[in-house]
């Protein structure tokens, strides 16, 4: 068959089809699209700018006009949230309130950034200044973009928050739920591999390191057999908590108590005290 007559013949009756199947994929709901997804990263790079003017630029800014540089940058975070949230949002809610919340918000999370920060150069004794941190830390990167995602998520935000935390993801290779909650002076260290699960509660004060993975050890099922949704899945993590490399801690009932160290490639699914020590062993972790 000629590519003319497969046009003719064959392209309606496979353009009809696959036009079904979109109807009944979207069921009438709004979608932001690439599109949309490149103005959230955008967003992303419009609030970094805006918390740490100067940084992320690349051309510099006069240190006399930052006020007004920052004043500029949270315009255009409000008018790129707002044009997302159009698309996003139910036609019930109201999209200038969620603007304003976040905006307001952003004072914290800036305050919760520079903890993290601190964190960092506090536990790596091979950072020797901030800047360094803001600019080469995959695992500050990947908080901060959690940060923002947060705010949102707990603002009832559909799908944004999840696009914020995917391209982190794929920067970084660190993933974070934008659901988790996630304490004070939280650190990374080298980051990659890490998973951090919807449900997680991470206290203040946790240190952890590439490769650990905070997930969920079952799903329940309903009388369809599909996961139940809306359920505490992963575990919860005390203060001043150190999990190394590798790892794995499961479970919606699974807590690690304060001031514990978890070791390397350990593998958990039930809780510890406060000021364990957990070693990988075989065939069972041993716990101090």
């Amino acid at each position: 068959m000629k590519l003319s007559e497969l046009f003719d013949q064959k392209l309606p009756a496979v353009s009809a089809k696959l036009f079904e199947a979109h109807a009944k994929f979207s069921d009438g709901e709004s979608f932001i699209g690439n599109a949309g997804r490149t103005r959230v990263i955008t967003l992303i790079d419009t609030l970094r700018s805006a918390l740490f003017p100067g940084i992320y630029e690349t051309v510099p800014v006069e240190p006399g006009s930052i006020d007004v540089f920052i004043s500029a940058r949270l315009r255009d975070v409000g008018i790129t949230l707002r044009a997302l949230l159009e698309t996003s949002l139910s036609m019930d809610t109201d999209p200038d309130q969620i603007v304003t919340q976040f905006l307001e918000a952003l004072p914290e999370i800036r305050a919760l950034l520079a903890l993290d920060i601190q964190a960092a150069y506090d536990g790596d004794p091979a950072a020797r200044f901030q800047e360094e941190i803001l600019l080469s830390y995959p695992g500050f990167e990947a908080v901060m973009i959690y940060r923002f995602a947060h705010v949102l998520y707990a603002l009832g935000v559909p799908v944004i928050p999840r696009i914020m935390t995917e391209y982190a993801h794929q920067r970084t290779g660190i993933d974070i739920h934008p659901g988790a909650v996630i304490g004070r002076r939280f650190f990374i260290d080298h980051g990659t591999g890490v998973v951090i699960g919807e449900t997680c509660v991470i206290g203040d004060n946790v240190k952890m390191y590439q490769g650990v993975t905070l997930g969920a050890r079952s799903f329940d099922l309903d009388e369809h057999g599909n996961p139940v949704k809306g359920i505490k899945r992963h575990p919860d993590i005390e203060d001043d908590v150190i999990i190394y490399s590798g790892a794995t801690i499961l479970g919606g009932d699974t807590r690690i108590g304060r001031g514990s160290v978890i070791g390397g490639n350990v593998w958990l699914t039930h809780s510890v005290p406060p000021y364990s020590k957990v070693y990988n062993a075989q065939p069972a972790p041993i716990i101090k």
